[in-house]
């Protein structure tokens, strides 16, 4: 069962509009996970734009999202040869989320490449921990994928934290779902905040703004995955993320601003 299409499915109703539903299971503490909302939205928007594969994408979380049904509204700002810009802004009884990416088709690529460092160091699949969620932790979300996380350093599995603000891991669709560019969408932002290791007292942080660039299709296996935050100030914190697919092609990277909790 291809359980994330048929989460993330949309159907045109006219005038740029599509209709959708916020699948329960796919939350963080009852709102819904920001990277499945932002591969809903955007395929609504390729759809419009009719190019299947996500290039650049930036969402604005305006309100938690609650499971239910939605509206995305879509506008095709320009549709050129090779790329095209639409909108979209994805409603219930308000706007929830809003979401601007360029759409393309993304084919192998000739070009040059140069690259200055590759694919991160994580034990095999089998030696990471799996996170299963339970009736209190890890949430209903990590039951609708499955993430391995690097036991080194990952301080509810091996003890106390590094101190490093670093998550590395594995990531890939439950039931052999095949992962196409709008999963890749949900993998930059399926793993546990960075600062679960940097020896704060602080434990979730809401996501603001998420940018997703997407380089290539991946192949298929497990994604390999790691986010960093250097900077956590004033507030907020950073999280650079990158995901190579199983030949070690970089096929996204993503950064996201998130908000630090009030004591």
């Amino acid at each position: 069962m291809k359980e994330l299409a048929a989460a993330t499915a949309v159907s045109p109703d006219g005038g740029g509009r599509y209709t959708g539903e916020i699948r329960p299971g796919w939350d963080i503490m009852g709102n819904a996970n920001g990277g499945y909302l932002l591969a809903v939205a955007a395929r609504a928007a390729a759809h419009a734009a009719e190019r299947p594969d996500p290039v650049s994408v930036t969402a604005h979380y305006l309100r938690p999202v609650k499971p239910g049904p939605v509206m995305i509204q879509t506008e095709v700002l320009r549709a050129g040869r090779r790329f095209a810009v639409a909108r979209a802004t994805l409603a219930a009884e308000k706007s929830l989320v809003a979401v601007l990416g360029t759409y393309g088709t993304l084919e192998p690529s000739d070009h040059l490449e140069r690259l200055e460092s590759g694919p991160p160091d994580i034990p095999p699949p089998d030696d990471c921990l799996p996170i299963e969620p339970t009736e209190m932790f890890p949430p209903p979300f990590m039951g609708r994928v499955e993430v391995r996380l690097d036991p080194t350093g990952t301080p509810f599995a091996t003890g106390p934290a590094t101190g490093k603000p670093r998550v590395k891991g594995w990531f890939r669709l439950r039931n052999d779902e095949p992962i196409d560019t709008m999963a890749l969408l949900v993998a930059v932002d399926a793993f546990p905040p960075t600062i679960i290791n940097a020896n704060l007292p602080i434990a979730w942080t809401p996501t603001i703004e998420l940018t997703a660039h997407v380089r290539a299709r991946p192949q298929p296996g497990w994604l390999r995955c790691a986010f960093t935050t250097r900077f956590i100030t004033s507030g907020f914190l950073e999280e650079d993320g990158e995901v190579w697919d199983a030949s070690g092609t970089l096929v996204a990277q993503s950064r996201q601003l998130a908000l630090l909790p009030k004591a």
